[in-house]
């Protein structure tokens, strides 16, 4: 699994430019769906059909990641830039970002007299090594991600874009558990979530599901001087209850909780003060779904070093095959 956690991580999607992970998640599911189609705003959306006696049901984890965005290109080649998502600035300084044309660059900012303090981000650039806007490799309106390599440190594994990545790898290596299933499953890989929950809003109002579930990962409460959060890496799937977003429905919480003590899956429960995921957009869609979500717990959310547990993303991929194998009672 580690592969394919490596392959997803380490590519590049900002959220609006999600196509080249596309191309890369749509030969993981194929051999393992019986339709893949592409909607209007870019969801890769992929069908397994059930026996016709359960329910419509759709999977979310976004395959979109936190990025910039260039503004503007000075007379000596340096570019500024706005956010995509949440980025945080006190992590800007020294990072490396690519573009989707391959092309390399520095993120440097403007001096700072008092180094105790920290820039906001109109006080960054990006130096890809042009010397005018006439060599630079890339002009306004061209986004980046960051660049970091994946590595496994035990059962540590880290990189940028583990949100949301390792929820696709969740998706995917369920996916190749399911055989005979009750319910019509659509997984959809979706974008632009962190700038929205947008691409799940679309996918869901198009697929009218009686049950949608988002694969995210969620913030741990195990780091010194941290807020109190009770979830901690190694202690299994987070079973979501609510956050800022989102009441998860409380009969697919419970559902999640006897499925996982029946199976001897490690769990804990979640409540998460801030944030929220596709779960919301699936919730409310047209006439409202019964949502909730499976989170991975990850330390350093929206850096380039989001850590997770192996052992918490098989507990996730083992509860959400225990969910789709069975009947949905809720």
């Amino acid at each position: 699994m580690n592969d394919l956690i490596k392959k997803l991580v380490e590519a590049y999607g900002p959220s609006g430019f999600e196509d080249q992970m596309r191309e890369l998640i749509r030969p993981e599911v194929e051999p393992y769906v019986d339709e893949v189609r592409v909607d209007a705003l870019g969801n890769l959306i992929a069908l397994k059909r059930g026996d016709g006696q359960g329910l419509k049901v759709m999977i979310a984890a976004h395959m979109d990641e936190i990025g910039l965005m260039v503004t503007h290109v000075t007379k000596e080649g340096f570019l500024r830039f706005t956010n995509i998502g949440g980025v945080r600035p006190h992590g800007l300084w020294g990072s490396r970002v690519q573009f989707a044309n391959g092309a390399i660059g520095v993120i440097g900012s403007d001096r700072l007299d008092d180094r105790h303090k920290i820039h906001p981000l109109n006080k960054h650039y990006i130096d890809v090594g042009a010397t005018s806007p006439d060599d630079c490799p890339v002009g306004v309106g061209d986004a980046a991600g960051f660049m970091q390599p994946f590595i496994a440190n035990g059962s540590l594994l880290t990189s940028k874009t583990m949100d949301d990545r390792i929820g696709c790898v969740v998706a995917i290596e369920t996916l190749k558990r399911l055989q005979n299933i009750p319910h019509d499953v659509y997984f959809v890989f979706s974008v632009q979530e962190e700038v929205g929950t947008r691409g799940a809003q679309a996918a869901a109002n198009g697929l009218d599901p009686d049950v949608g579930i988002a694969l995210d990962v969620t913030i741990t409460g195990d780091v010194p001087e941290c807020a109190p959060m009770s979830v901690s890496l190694g202690k299994g799937a987070a079973i979501k209850v609510k956050d800022s977003g989102m009441i998860a429905h409380a009969g697919l919480v419970r559902l999640m909780r006897q499925r996982a003590e029946a199976a001897n899956i490690p769990f804990q429960m979640e409540v998460l003060d801030g944030g929220s995921t596709d779960a919301r957009s699936i919730q409310i869609a047209n006439g409202g779904a019964a949502a909730g979500c499976i989170s991975i717990p990850c330390r350093y959310v929206h850096s380039q070093s989001e850590t997770v547990h192996a052992g918490d993303v098989q507990a996730c991929i083992d509860l959400l095959v225990e969910i789709l194998a069975n009947p949905i009672a809720l």
